[in-house]
């Protein structure tokens, strides 16, 4: 499980560096292969272990070509993924596309979300938490059953 926020940095190769912490981990579970897509709710990127992405893959098989809501969240989700392997150094390579879906430049944040990690430019992820923090703090985020029942 992934979690936790590490500032990393995008190199001039247009490459991230994994933090150390969780190489092992990838090496041993998927031998370093991740697949990058875009994130459609956020201007961020979706990092999946090979074997995660490859049950997105099967949810995103079982939705209808013939439903143009369904198509379209394939098109996007598929047609933006990007097979990804962490090099002996724990770099990983971003292309264009994607740098450009999640505005990165050089300072980057890797966020661990369980079984994923999401990749945000630093400004973004700043202000995605100060928002997130505020509307918490506000009141204005519902509490569904299962919020209700989070103790934490």
């Amino acid at each position: 499980m992934f979690r936790g926020t590490s500032a990393i940095t995008l190199d001039t190769k247009n490459r991230i560096t994994i933090p150390t912490r969780y190489r092992e981990e990838l090496f041993a579970d998927c031998q370093g292969k991740m697949v990058c897509t875009v994130d459609i709710q956020h201007p961020c990127l979706l990092l999946y272990p090979l074997p995660e992405w490859e049950e997105i893959e099967l949810k995103l098989c079982g939705l209808s070509s013939m439903n143009p809501q369904e198509r379209i969240l394939q098109q996007v989700l598929l047609g933006n993924a990007s097979d990804c392997e962490i090099d002996k150094s724990g770099r990983l390579l971003i292309n264009g596309p994607l740098r450009q879906h999640a505005s990165l430049e050089k300072n980057i944040m890797l966020v661990g979300q369980l079984k994923k990690f999401e990749i945000w430019s630093e400004s973004a992820w700043q202000e995605q938490m100060q928002q997130g923090i505020a509307k918490i703090q506000s009141g204005e985020i519902e509490l569904t059953e299962r919020l209700l029942d989070l103790s934490l």
